[in-house]
């Protein structure tokens, strides 16, 4: 069941504390673990393996600042890496979930690194994260990522309808993140389309990540990196990277996934969760 949760988050500000709203949706039981989508997506990025973890796991996802239904954070406070780390804390804290688990997607799943560097999870699953790139790397994805939201504001809804119907049209509005979208259900598609067409928080928090690199090791919890061997917007060899930087972490290949691999192999996803997760 979805619902909102606001709290206070420290601020540079001489006003003080801001509060911040998430949008997050709650399931499951067991050891509590938090999913983090990537930028430009919404919480339901997850549904394809959510039923799945639910069964072992106490699970709540997060719509981050200024994307799905969470509004952006208030002035005072920036859409950097910084700030949307200790807002998770705030969250964890508000929602009294002690130290969870945590799995992300592209931001996400540095989210989940920086969260785990921070000491405030037990264990970090980050799939296909962000911050593993050289700058051309960095360029090329963001353009990527710009042109895909030019696109999504553009298309009258009647359009990106229509297109949601056929595989062929679902293939033309999400081969960039999904390896097979023909999997993915229509209706998901018109509203990840309608997300990332109204994403408050979406120019702030790529501008943000123009000088963001991730190059500390993880020590003291299990880490997972798992990459889809046909990601096309943060390729594959960036696994190998986080490999160096994270020696200890366990690297799994996710074969014939793409950028957002929960919904081409729900059932492989679920698993390296669940097993980073232990």
């Amino acid at each position: 069941m979805s619902a909102t949760v606001s709290f206070p988050v420290p601020s540079a500000s001489a006003h003080g504390p801001r509060t911040v709203t998430l949008s997050y949706a709650r399931e499951g039981s067991g050891e509590p673990l938090l999913l983090l989508h990537g930028i430009g997506h919404h919480r339901q990025a997850w549904d394809p393996v959510v039923h799945i973890l639910a069964a072992e796991r106490e699970v709540i996802s997060v719509d981050l600042p200024g994307f799905g239904d969470s509004p952006a954070l208030p002035d005072g406070l920036r859409h950097d890496l910084p700030t949307t780390t200790a807002t998770l804390g705030a969250l964890c804290e508000a929602l009294e979930i002690e130290r969870p688990h945590v799995a992300g997607n592209s931001l996400g799943g540095l989210l989940a690194l920086e969260l785990g560097r921070a000491r405030l999870v037990r264990s970090v699953t980050a799939l296909s994260p962000a911050g593993f790139w050289t700058q051309a790397e960095r360029r090329y994805a963001f353009g990527v990522l710009q042109a895909m939201r030019a696109v999504a504001r553009r298309t009258p809804l009647p359009v990106v309808e229509q297109l949601s119907r056929t595989a062929a049209g679902r293939t033309v509005l999400t081969s960039t993140i999904y390896a097979r979208p023909g999997r993915r259900a229509s209706e998901a598609v018109v509203a990840e389309t309608l997300a990332l067409a109204r994403a408050t928080g979406f120019e702030e928090t790529l501008r943000a990540g123009v000088d963001v690199r991730f190059t500390d090791d993880i020590t003291g919890i299990p880490v997972t990196v798992a990459w889809g061997s046909k990601d096309r917007l943060l390729i594959p060899r960036q696994g190998v990277r986080a490999k160096r930087v994270l020696p200890r972490a366990r690297l799994v290949r996710l074969p014939g996934c793409g950028h957002v691999p929960m919904n081409d192999d729900p059932a492989l996803v679920a698993r390296v969760i669940l097993d980073g997760s232990r």
